[in-house]
Order: C-alpha cells, then structure tokens, then sequence
C-alpha cells in the first residue's frame, strides 16, 4: 500500500537540511510530493514553521518565469513562493555572506498593493489587479540555492523549499499610474561601478494576476501592504564580498545591496 504524503514531514525534513547548511538536493523519494498540489502543502507547512522566526508573511515571489528554466525542470508553469516580514530589507542593505549558505542575486520589479485581492469566484487578469496596485519600485531577490545543481533540480522539491527565497531588498516606491504600461521597463544593473547588465521587464501585472489566483487558490489571498516581486529582469548572478549592486529601472529609482 502507498504510503500517504506528509507535508510535515516535508517541512521538518527542508528545515533540518537549511539547519546544517546541507548542500541542495532534491528531496528523497520516500518523501518527495508527487504533484503540485503536494508540493504547495509542503511549503504551506514550511511556512508556518518559518513564520515564528522570520515573522508573517509579507509577500509572495514567482520563480521559473522563463521557458528554459521551466524546460530545464520539467514544468511548464511559474512556480510561488512566500516572503516573510524579517527577510524584507530597504535600499541601500548590507549582506553578510557569511549569514547564508549560497545566496545570489536577482533583479526584480516589486508591487505593492493598496487594497486586498480576495477570492471573488473569477479569475484575476493583468486589468483587474492593476486595480490594486499602490505603488511600483525596483528590487533584489535574494536566492539561497545552497550550491544547487540548477540542471538537476526538481520543480516540487524547489517549491516545498519555498522556491528558495531568502528575502529581499526593496528601493524607495514611486506611486503606481495605471495608464503607464509596465511591461518592457529598462532595467540596468551596476556592479562596483564597472559591470553593466541591461534587460526589460514582461508584465509585471500578468505576473500579480498569477500570484493572485495562486494564492487565492491556497486559502491565504494577498493583503493590502504586502509586496510582490514579479519576476528577473537581468539573469541571476552571485555577489562576492565588497561588491555593490545598483539595479534601476526607468522611472521607478534604484535600488542597492552591498556584501560584506
């Protein structure tokens, strides 16, 4: 007889390996969700072991927004994933490396909503939610891949691992006008005044939709104040000790990460 999936054992399990600063594998057979849906209950799980340390939930992130990566694990879908109230840090922030295991940097566009985004019974659109958005900026994800093999990796083990997300840095927010399109933003990231990377934003507010139905789905709807972080801009890169990220994006400021 097959046994039934634990998503307690699931969390307990990502815990202890984050604890003893393990090196990323996927998760063991005996254990590992077998869809989707089990692999949310386990991070839900996860969540809520989390949330005495790190504080509630401030947000949520969407992970493997580009075909290739969604290729590279098998899906064909973004991935959800929480963020907690203690792991929000505001421009210009100081990492110390020796606080994570691996971490990397991601450079995002960041909404902030104004109003909830209830279940009403019908899906969310880029139109609808765009309703509640209060205000726009650039920011960093934080990436605790912990030496993961990213060619590897299994899209249900990533999303019970909270799809990896250790926090994020957030730069000043600029009032959202809902007659300025976000989609196709410059962004430009500066490293030590040196290297330059450039990319442009998708749509933000497709992304906001998605999270929307995500969440609403799980029982947990977002809330007025929380922050969504919509997806890279600038392919992921690592941050060595004193270096220092700029990321801006047109009209909407900078933001700022140093690493010590």
């Amino acid at each position: 007889m097959a046994s039934t999936f634990d998503p307690e054992k699931v969390a307990l399990h990502v815990l202890a390996e984050h604890e003893r600063r393990a090196d990323y594998r996927n998760l063991p057979a005996e254990i590992a969700p077998a869809n989707i849906g089990e692999a949310y209950a386990a991070q839900l799980a996860l969540v809520r072991l989390l949330t005495p340390r790190k504080g509630k939930v401030a947000g949520l992130k969407i992970a493997t927004t580009t075909k290739i990566m969604q290729q590279l694990m098998g899906i064909d879908h973004p991935c959800g994933g929480t963020i907690f109230e203690k792991t929000v840090h505001r421009s210009p922030a100081r990492l110390r490396l020796s606080d994570y295991q691996h971490v990397v940097i991601e450079c995002e566009l960041a909404l902030q909503l104004a109003r909830d985004l209830p279940a009403t019974g019908t899906p969310y659109t880029a139109q609808s939610v765009g309703l509640a958005v209060g205000a726009a900026m650039p920011a960093f994800e934080l990436i605790e891949d912990r030496n993961a093999d990213y060619k590897q990796t299994s899209a249900f083990s990533i999303i019970a691992d909270n799809c990896w997300n250790a926090g994020i840095v957030l730069g000043a927010p600029v009032a959202y006008e809902p007659s300025r399109s976000l989609a196709g933003i410059g962004g430009r990231l500066t490293i030590s005044d040196s290297r330059i990377h450039e990319g442009r934003t998708e749509d933000p507010l497709d992304t906001l939709a998605w999270i929307a139905n995500l969440a609403t789905g799980q029982g947990r709807p977002l809330a007025a104040g929380m922050v969504v972080i919509t997806g890279s801009v600038i392919p992921t890169l690592p941050i060595a000790p004193g270096e220092r990220f700029v990321f801006s994006l047109e009209g909407l400021g900078s933001v700022e990460v140093s690493a010590i």
